[in-house]
């Protein structure tokens, strides 16, 4: 990978997120007798006499009570057995199994690399038990430590799974539905905690091109020449500041046969956002201004499964990366850029940069003739301010593709909350010298900004997600590990894999 000449980095350093650190999951009736520890998920009320030699008071007095997160290690000969309750049996659902397993990697981390997880006979079905112990448990272990010289965690080397009258073909069938789905999160989590200088628009590039040749899909990225022909004013004027170039990424994925539909999806990839002019003040935010190009790293993750779910649409990606910094030559408020459809749109603040660089992918996406669009970006504090850091924002014009992401959301927990398209706020967004300015009042941040996304997409059925609250978690939170949550990766893969027109 060329290096850019800005960048005091080894030139051994690839930020290609790795794919060969594996961990191998199969469906088990007895577990190996070299596992490093064994976790054993407990309902409620579950007599464990006869497997700790304590039963249910002991157990209580001792701390453990089966309820959701708590945990015990029990002294065994072989392998130690760490209990994990799960709570009452008739109320557990996937998302909470999910949640399970994230707990039982966590109490088992201390103990190595091989372990084994055992689930009494649930309601739920064996393929989505099979799914969602895997992803809860292998998402909950993941660490970035490619930068470290000396990694502190132990990785998951081997998750043996024995689930009580399971059938176990569609275990594993769950398994391998899994397996592409924390790829996709992982290698999402992965760009999203790669330091700024370390990974810039035109790394980023490289790395979908590395992506698209391993997983499927065509990779075209624009340079910042092309896109002064191209006329996408947005990404170019956010980049005015900055001595890395831009890139306007591409992705294209064909199913085999006719495809049932063409999703489009748009990505904010800024890969470091200082606020411009409108300078970000020094605070524990300002680290997290790495992440910026999280909905990017997001699209970019999800074209990784598409192929291996068996996505039945063809599905095309732009992501729109660059950085946002100050400098002599940087755009300045009262500016009036000139996005890719024409439309002339007056600066009134450079930290409102995402949506004025997503406008030319959006305007791209129109172009090509998308039957729907779903745009994912770390756009507003107004979203994270309004839901916090749990539950994303989506807005659209469109209810039947609003509902399509809810679908997806709570397919995958990763939780979104619909706010409104509230078109009486558009006259915010007038300006006096452009057709419209980036920047509305002081209040609905969340919709002004979706509002002016809107302006973009021509009509054509679209959804936004705000996930300037999801993009990342302060503390490890069940299978969210403290940095980038990945957050978007498996919602997108999971909304593609159904889509239609």
């Amino acid at each position: 990978m060329t290096r850019s000449p800005h960048k005091l980095i080894p030139a051994e350093f690839s930020p290609v997120p790795s794919l060969d650190n594996t961990c191998e999951v199969v469906a088990v009736r007895d577990f190996a007798a070299d596992l490093d520890a064994v976790a054993l998920l407990v309902a409620a009320g579950t007599d464990l006499t006869a497997v700790v030699g304590l039963g249910t008071d002991a157990l209580a007095a001792a701390g453990f009570d089966a309820e959701p997160g708590s945990s015990l290690v029990v002294a065994q000969d072989g392998h130690p057995l760490v209990l994990v309750g799960i709570g009452k049996a008739d109320e557990l659902d996937a998302d909470k199994l999910r949640d399970a397993a994230a707990a039982a990697a966590r109490a088992t981390a201390k103990k190595g690399g091989r372990i084994g997880i055992e689930v009494p006979e649930l309601a739920l079905d064996a393929r989505t038990v099979g799914q969602v112990l895997t992803e809860g448990a292998r998402l909950a272990r993941y660490r970035y430590a490619v930068l470290k010289a000396e990694p502190k965690e132990v990785p998951l080397a081997l998750l043996q799974l024995k689930v009580a009258g399971a059938d176990a073909a569609e275990l594993t069938a769950g398994i391998e539905v899994a397996t592409v789905t924390v790829r996709a999160a992982a290698i999402a989590r992965d760009l999203a905690n790669t330091p700024p200088g370390h990974l810039t628009a035109t790394d980023l590039a490289e790395v979908a091109a590395e992506l698209g040749a391993e997983f499927g899909f065509e990779v075209e990225a624009y340079d910042k020449a092309q896109l002064i022909e191209m006329g996408c004013g947005g990404i170019l004027g956010v980049n005015a500041g900055s001595v890395e170039e831009p890139r306007l990424v591409v992705l294209t994925y064909m199913p085999d046969g006719d495809p049932s539909g063409h999703l489009g999806m748009v990505g904010k990839g800024i890969m470091y956002d200082s606020g411009g002019i409108s300078l970000k003040p020094s605070d524990p935010m300002h680290l997290l201004m790495k992440m910026d190009m999280g909905g990017a790293a997001a699209v970019l993750a999800a074209f990784t499964a598409l192929r291996d779910l068996g996505t039945p649409a063809a599905v095309s990606g732009w992501l729109c990366c660059t950085d946002n910094m100050p400098s002599g030559s940087a755009y300045k408020l009262g500016d009036v850029l000139t996005a890719r459809n024409g439309k002339t749109v007056e600066i009134k603040n450079t930290d409102a940069e995402g949506r004025i660089a997503m406008m030319d992918g959006l305007a791209l996406a129109v172009e090509a003739g998308v039957d729907a669009i779903v745009d994912i970006a770390t756009l507003t504090g107004a979203a994270m301010m309004a839901l916090g850091k749990s539950r994303a924002a989506v807005l659209g014009n469109d209810q039947a593709m609003v509902d399509r992401v809810r679908d997806a959301a709570q397919a995958t927990d990763e939780p979104v909350w619909q706010l409104p398209l509230e078109r009486r706020y558009r006259k915010q967004l007038d300006s006096d010298v452009a057709d419209i300015s980036n920047l509305g009042g002081p209040h609905a941040g969340a919709t002004t900004a979706a509002l002016f996304l809107d302006e973009f997409v021509a009509g054509t059925p679209w959804a936004h997600i705000d996930i300037a609250g999801t993009m990342s978690s302060d503390a490890d939170d069940s299978w969210r590990s403290a940095g980038a949550t990945g957050y978007g990766a498996r919602l997108l893969a999971n909304l593609a894999a159904g889509f239609s027109a």
